[in-house]
């Protein structure tokens, strides 16, 4: 018989490109189906109604996201080489630390939720009688993000269950919606239904990360409590400052939600939203390749693969370029045909500063390495200036340009912040890496 050759191991490239297409296969669905229940609220509840819907959710997902841990990154960071190496002592470590820094994430998010929904009700342009609901709504912040599960998923591979995650939520939102639609419900039931996708995806993922650490062994003997950070140098700056940096870029999306409601009121609010909605959508196949990547030049940090991992860089800067001269040309062409098809015609006027935030996306698809090379590096500190200059100078232009220039002042300094964002990544990566090649030199040389 003749010998069957061993396939050759895949490259990290290769590796990064079929997560990101399993993620891919998820994701399309869930495009679908997030606007098919974005559309039934807009249908259903028509603009006003609509965006006031679109700023209570704004409003707790900022929350959310300024009390949430970026703790998958943790799992990432400092999880790959206990894993690789068979240390189960501390990598239950790393667990529970990172399972510590979510339960402080959702205990706090939850009771600033709850809290600003009853004293700035008023402030939001919420209507009277709202407050409760908005509170209400505001416990879904414990489960917006199963951070831990999400990154023990991608540190196993296991991209294609982390596929169907937000398939999940925006099922079940979607059929909670046609039903509240054919019920000719009012708002406070398609809050419930937006809710109930939060908690499915949640108890989706904790099952699935459950199910693979049991299955793994790594949960033989595992306790809640015991030691966290002991042993773990920097893991503390490291969590304050990607949970900091990603507040930033999360928040800064619903931030600006609530800026363009209290400001122009819900209306434009709603469009604001919906062309976000729709510019995030385009922009989403690309993006895929951040989740893929992050693990890869985890794995590439831990081998001293600094060229490999410059190379990885490269290699997905070129294919999101590509992809955002796509998606620029297709919202140039045909987004206001899209708005009105999905939405209805009423949306159609959403059409221009949706240009602008898919203008803001596509350079976001370019420069999309960038921070994840930083944070690979433990350079997340590095990142997070780059991150915290630009959200404070945009938010210095953005209430000015809004009340001059409406809704396309506030798309015109989206653009300016994702370039600004991109160029100061990138020279804040060429100085690391131009750290490590000098450290690696000394250490040669010794």
């Amino acid at each position: 018989m003749t010998a069957v050759a061993p396939a050759a191991p895949r490259t990290p490239i290769r590796r990064v490109l079929a997560n990101a297409g399993q993620l891919l296969s998820g994701r399309a669905v869930n495009a679908v189906v997030g606007l098919a229940y974005i559309a039934l609220t807009a249908r259903s509840l028509g603009k006003e109604t609509m965006g006031v819907l679109v700023i209570i959710n704004a409003f707790a997902q900022f929350l959310g996201d300024v009390a949430h841990f970026e703790s998958w990154q943790t799992v990432i960071a400092y999880g790959t080489k206990p894993l690789a190496d068979k240390d189960l002592p501390r990598f239950q470590q790393v667990l529970r630390l990172s399972l510590l820094l979510d339960l402080i994430s959702s205990v706090v998010g939850v009771a600033l939720g709850v809290l600003g929904a009853w004293l700035f009700w008023e402030a939001l342009r919420w209507p009277p009688g709202m407050s409760g609901y908005g509170a209400l709504y505001a416990l879904s912040i414990g489960v917006m993000t199963p951070a831990t599960g999400v990154g023990l998923l991608r540190l196993f591979d296991r991209f294609r269950y982390l596929a169907a995650e937000q398939a999940v939520s925006s099922f079940v939102r979607m059929i909670g919606c046609a039903i509240c639609a054919l019920a000719h419900a009012p708002i406070q039931y398609f809050l419930l239904a937006w809710a109930a996708g939060a908690f499915a995806s949640f108890f989706y993922i904790a099952a699935v990360a459950v199910r693979d650490l049991r299955a793994r062994g790594l949960l033989t003997g595992f306790r809640p409590w015991g030691p966290t950070s002991r042993g773990l140098p920097g893991v503390w700056r490291f969590a304050l400052s990607t949970n900091f940096s990603g507040t930033l870029e999360v928040g800064f999306t619903h931030v600006l939600t609530m800026a363009v409601g209290a400001i122009l009121g819900p209306v434009q609010a709603a469009y604001w939203r919906i062309g976000k909605q729709v510019a995030d959508g385009m922009a989403k196949p690309a993006r895929l390749m951040v989740p893929a990547l992050y693990p890869e030049l985890a794995k590439l940090r831990a081998a001293g693969g600094q060229r490999a991992m410059t190379r990885l860089a490269i290699q997905i800067a070129l294919i999101g370029g590509a992809a955002a001269g796509v998606l620029l040309m297709v919202s140039l062409l045909a987004g206001r045909w899209i708005l009105e098809t999905v939405m209805g015609q009423a949306f159609g006027a959403a059409a221009g500063v949706m240009n602008w935030q898919v203008a803001a996306a596509a350079i976001g698809v370019m420069t999309l390495p960038l921070e994840p090379m930083l944070v690979s590096m433990r350079a997340a500190g590095a990142a997070l200036i780059v991150r915290l200059v630009v959200v404070i100078a945009y938010f210095a232009a953005l209430f000015p340009l809004i009340r001059t220039f409406g809704l396309a002042g506030a798309g015109a300094a989206l653009v300016a912040s994702a370039l600004a964002l991109g160029l100061g990544m990138y020279f804040m990566a060429r100085l690391r890496l131009a750290r490590l090649a000098a450290d690696e030199g000394l250490a040669a040389a010794d």
